[in-house]
C-alpha cells in the first residue's frame, strides 16, 4: 500500500508554504500556545463532538473526546476539537429528524473548510450516526464513527427496564389504572441510570450497528455499554486508527460500497431493527452512489431471520446482555452465509479477518440462524393505493392477529386532533378500527415526528387492548411497537392518497402479501382529490424554508435533492488564500 507522504497532507496546504497566507494560519496557530512542531507534517484530526449540555446520550462525550485526542497524539497526530449540533432526540422539537440533513451540512462543511486530513465523528443518539456519516461521505476525508455506546439496564422494583419499549407499556398500564403515581414517579427514575444511548434495538443502537456493519467504527464498537471501560479504550483506539487512515488514503468510498450496504440490511433485518433504519440507510447509501430501494429492504427480510433477542421485538434481554453474549461481532459470526465478507472496515482488514476467533457465549440472546426469534419477517414493505410507492411495518413487534386485518378507518388530520380526543370515555372506536394519522410526513409534520405509535384509545386500553393496526406518514421510535404501519408514501401533505381517506373507510392491510388497500372505488378518490384545499406553507423563512422546498419522500431517504450525489458538480476542495 503507497503511504502518503507529510506533503501530501491536506493541512499542508494550509501550513506548508513559505508564502504570506500560510503565514497568517501559523501565527494564528502560535496564538493558540501551538508551535510548528505540534502540527506541521502531522495528520490533522477533527474531532467531531456532538456532546451538549442538553443532550443525556452524549454526557460522557465531555470525558471521552479527551480520549480520542489521547490516542491521536499517541499516533503522531494533531487533534483538534470541532463541536457540531447535537441533536437530543427528547428534547428537540418538533424532530431530530427535522435537523438530520442540517448535521449532515454542518459536518460536511466543518470538514471541507478547515485544514484537517481526517476526521473521528461522535454520535450515537438517534440522528447523530445518520447525520454524522452523511456529511463525511461527502467531505470524503478518511473517517471513523465512535459510537456513543448504550447505557446500562434500566431498574424498577427488581425488574429490568428497556428506555422506551417499556415506558410505553407501563405508561398503558397507568392509563388503565393498574399502577400508581408512586410506581410511575420510582420509574421515572430507574429506568435511564447511566449516559449512553437506549439501550433496547432502538433507532440508536439500531443506527450505531449499521454503521459498525458499513465498515465505519472500529470492529464490533458498537456494542460496548457506554459506561463501560472498554468503551474508553475504544475512544482511544479510534484516534490512534483515524491517523494511520490519513496515511493509508482510506477514505470513505473505498469503505462504503455497495456490498457494505448490502451487509447493513441483512444485519438490520437480523437485529430486529428500527424502522427508522430504511430511510437512514436509503439515504446513506444514496450518498454514496448506491441507489438502494424499499425493495431491497423486502427482499432481505423475507430471507433473513431475527437472531437478536433484544427487546423491543425480543422478549427479555437489552443491549448490555448483547454484548455480554458476544455482542456485534458475535452477530455478525452467526450471519456469515449472508454476508459479503471481502468487504473491509475502517480497519482496512475484511470482515473475514475480523472474525476469525470470535465468539457467541449466550444462544438465547444471540439466536443460531436454526433457532432465529423470528424466521423472517423484521421489516415489511407493504404497497397499494394507500401507500403507491410504499410504507414500513415492523412485524416482529406486532400482535399476529393484526397481520391481515380489515376495518374502519378512525382519521385525525393532525397529532393535536388525536391528543385532544384518545383519552374520551366516548370516542366512538373498536379493536377493529384502524386509527389514521395524517399530515405528519416529511413536510407535514414538519420533519416527520416520531407520532406513529399511536396511542390505544384510552377506553380500549381500560378493557385490555394492547395492540390495533395504526396508518400514519410519521416515524416512530425504533423502541416502539405494534402494529404500527409507517412512512406512507408519498405523504398526506402533498396530496397523497392518505389525504383522502375518511373516517368510517374500509382499509384491509395484508402483510404475508405486502399489501395495503383503501376499500373505495377510484372514482370517489378522484372526486375527494379535487376537493383538496391546497396545504398551507409550514414555513416561510430560514432553515425549515430550505427544508420544505428540497426533501424528499421517506421512500428516497429524505435527504435533501441538492445533497444527493447525483446532484450537479462535486464540490471543489476550497481554494487557500
Amino acid at each position: 500500500m503507497t503511504r502518503k507522504t507529510p506533503e501530501q497532507l491536506r493541512s499542508a496546504r494550509w501550513f506548508g508554504p513559505d508564502d504570506f497566507r500560510s503565514f497568517g494560519h501559523r501565527s494564528r496557530m502560535n496564538q493558540m500556545g501551538y508551535s510548528a512542531a505540534d502540527y506541521v507534517g502531522k495528520p490533522v484530526i477533527a474531532i467531531l463532538n456532538t456532546w451538549s449540555d442538553l443532550n443525556q446520550c452524549h454526557a460522557h462525550f465531555k470525558q471521552r473526546v479527551e480520549d480520542v485526542k489521547r490516542g491521536i497524539l499517541q499516533a503522531g497526530g494533531f487533534p483538534v476539537e470541532l463541536p457540531a449540533i447535537s441533536l437530543s432526540e427528547s428534547k428537540v422539537k418538533p424532530t431530530t429528524m427535522l435537523y438530520r440533513n442540517f448535521l449532515a451540512m454542518e459536518a460536511e462543511e466543518l470538514i471541507r473548510s478547515h485544514p484537517v486530513d481526517g476526521v473521528v465523528l461522535m454520535g450515537g443518539c438517534d440522528k447523530t450516526t445518520p447525520g454524522l456519516l452523511l456529511g463525511a461521505t461527502s467531505a470524503g476525508v478518511p473517517a471513523v464513527f465512535v459510537p456513543a455506546g448504550p447505557m446500562l439496564r434500566g431498574n424498577w422494583h427488581g425488574k429490568v427496564l428497556g428506555s422506551g419499549s417499556d415506558a410505553f407499556k407501563y405508561w398503558d398500564e397507568r392509563r388503565a389504572g393498574a399502577i400508581s403515581d408512586k410506581d410511575w414517579g420510582e420509574m421515572e427514575v430507574g429506568i435511564a441510570r447511566s449516559y449512553g444511548v437506549c439501550m433496547t434495538m432502538g433507532t440508536a443502537s439500531t443506527m450505531t450497528g449499521l454503521a459498525d456493519a458499513i465498515g465505519m467504527t472500529l470492529p464490533g464498537a458498537s456494542s460496548i455499554p457506554a459506561a463501560d471501560a472498554n468503551h474508553i479504550r475504544m475512544c482511544a483506539d479510534a484516534g490512534r486508527r483515524a491517523v494511520e487512515m490519513v496515511w493509508e488514503d482510506l477514505t470513505p468510498a473505498k469503505i462504503q460500497t455497495e456490498g457494505a450496504f448490502r451487509n447493513a440490511i441483512v444485519v438490520a433485518m437480523a437485529m430486529g431493527c428500527s424502522t427508522n433504519a430504511v430511510i437512514h440507510l436509503l439515504a446513506m447509501a444514496r450518498r454514496a452512489g448506491h441507489a438502494l430501494s424499499l425493495e431491497d429492504f423486502d427482499a432481505a427480510s423475507r430471507k433473513v431471520p431475527v437472531i437478536a433477542n433484544i427487546r423491543p421485538s425480543g422478549d427479555t434481554y437489552l443491549m448490555e446482555d448483547f454484548y455480554y453474549a458476544g455482542g456485534f461481532l458475535g452477530l455478525m459470526l452467526r450471519l456469515k452465509p449472508f454476508l459479503d465478507l471481502t468487504q473491509i472496515t475502517v480497519s482496512g482488514r475484511t470482515w473475514a479477518e475480523e472474525l476469525e476467533g470470535v465468539q457467541v457465549y449466550n444462544d438465547d440472546v444471540i439466536r443460531p440462524l436454526d433457532n432465529p426469534i423470528y424466521a423472517e419477517g423484521a421489516l415489511a414493505v407493504l404497497k397499494g393505493n394507500l401507500a403507491p410507492n410504499g410504507c414500513v411495518m415492523k412485524p416482529s413487534a406486532a400482535a399476529p392477529h393484526l397481520l391481515r386485518h380489515s376495518g374502519p378507518a378512525l382519521v385525525f388530520d393532525d397529532y393535536p386532533a388525536l391528543k385532544a380526543v384518545i383519552d374520551s370515555d366516548d370516542l366512538d372506536v373498536t379493536p377493529e378500527h384502524v386509527l389514521v394519522l395524517r399530515n405528519a410526513g416529511p413536510l407535514g409534520g414538519p420533519g416527520m415526528p416520531e407520532w406513529g405509535m399511536l396511542p390505544i384509545p384510552k377506553k380500549l386500553v381500560k378493557q385490555g387492548v394492547r395492540d390495533m393496526v395504526r396508518l400514519s406518514d410519521a416515524r416512530m421510535s425504533g423502541t416502539s411497537y405494534g402494529a404500527c404501519i409507517l412512512h406512507v408514501s408519498p405523504e398526506s401533505f402533498i396530496g397523497g392518497p392518505l389525504a383522502l381517506v375518511q373516517t368510517g373507510d374500509i382499509i384491509t392491510v395484508d402483510v404475508p402479501a405486502r399489501t395495503i388497500s383503501l376499500d373505495v372505488p377510484d372514482a370517489e378518490l378522484e372526486r375527494r382529490r379535487a376537493a383538496l384545499p391546497p396545504p398551507a406553507p409550514r414555513y416561510e423563512r430560514g432553515y425549515g424554508w430550505m427544508f420544505s422546498r428540497h426533501i424528499t419522500q421517506a421512500d428516497q431517504g429524505c435527504d435533501f435533492d441538492f445533497l444527493q450525489t447525483d446532484f450537479g458538480a462535486p464540490v471543489p476542495e476550497p481554494v487557500i488564500f
